[in-house]
């Protein structure tokens, strides 16, 4: 078990693995033309689908995860059709991210984390993360050297090092970081850290605490935090997926049906707010994948009660 940030000393730090860097990026992955046509502004998913996180390659396919039985949906952005390419085990798969590698790392909630083939739907890796429950692994992100995934449950980001040429850890791999510095965890079974990104400069995590609409800059080695100071904005109130693109960051508030857009300091230290996304076509999105010079949200109606014929979309607006 990897000991937490009061005596770390895990190999990895020694690798200097938990450096956070440039985002990992499925930049070369099933390749489709870069000139690739818009597509619809609304895709439909299966009915009953329940979708949460949404991940897009080089390529004009969205990968999206559903929580009902954890099946990986690959939409089309061109046309709006899609399919299954991986059925699901039965369990939720929440937040996902696709590698230049053509491998789609998925928050699976209680399950802890795994390694799905994008293209055969195979998975590749299976991972527990937490070493205490409640446990809600939420949301993941990639950066070239480890997959970083949040728990909404605990007070913990778990790290999966990535070997040379990608390699997937072993199970006994997993790297668990406490946060600590300004993290308050809200107790029992309230969501906490959410979405997870980057620093522009690459020198630290970000991770909006939902619960308490707060935006934290997380030492990767450590796991001190401190609040990143946004200028006196309104709270993150479910704040849930982020997304970095430059400077410019993009925080989804879910229940908000609202998209707040900063533009960050080099640091991550602080932001200045922009301005806020909303569209009538928003039914609590989760969180946010761009394409070109577009942005794509999946529906998940979390205040519409699911059932097998429930309908489900995903909203795509300009940047």
């Amino acid at each position: 078990m990897a000991p937490t940030h009061g005596s770390f000393a895990h190999p990895l730090s020694r690798r200097g693995l938990l450096a956070v860097g440039a985002a990992a990026t499925g930049a070369a992955l099933v390749g489709a033309p870069a000139h690739a046509a818009a597509g619809p502004t609304v895709i439909p998913l299966p009915d009953g689908f329940r979708p949460e996180g949404i991940t897009i390659g080089g390529g004009p396919y969205a990968y999206l995860g559903s929580l009902g039985d954890g099946s990986i949906y690959r939409a089309d952005l061109r046309t709006g059709t899609g399919k299954i390419v991986s059925p699901g085990p039965g369990t939720p798969s929440v937040g996902l991210k696709l590698d230049e590698r053509g491998r789609l790392f998925v928050a699976g909630r209680a399950e802890g984390a795994r390694v799905v083939d994008a293209r055969s739907g195979e998975i590749l890796a299976s991972y527990r993360l937490a070493a205490a429950t409640p446990t809600f692994a939420n949301d993941v992100f990639l950066t070239p050297r480890a997959a970083w995934f949040t728990d909404s449950f605990q007070p913990v980001l778990y790290a999966l090092p990535l070997g040379r040429h990608g390699r997937l850890p072993d199970a006994e791999d997993v790297v668990r970081i406490t946060l600590g510095g300004a993290w308050s965890q809200v107790p029992g079974e309230v969501v906490n850290a959410n979405g997870i990104t980057r620093t522009p400069d690459g020198s630290a995590l970000l991770v909006v605490q939902s619960g308490v609409g707060a935006l934290h800059r997380v030492n990767p080695r450590t796991g001190v935090t401190e609040l990143v100071d946004l200028g006196g904005a309104d709270p993150l109130t479910n704040g849930d997926g982020l997304l970095l693109i430059g400077r410019t960051l993009y925080v989804v508030q879910n229940r908000q049906n609202a998209v707040e857009v900063f533009t960050l300091a080099a640091d991550g230290r602080s932001g200045v707010f922009r301005r806020r996304i909303t569209d009538p076509a928003f039914d609590v999105p989760t969180t946010v994948a761009a394409f070109r010079g577009r942005l794509y949200l999946p529906n998940a109606r979390f205040t519409t009660t699911p059932t097998p014929e429930t309908t489900y979309t995903v909203v795509s607006v300009p940047k």
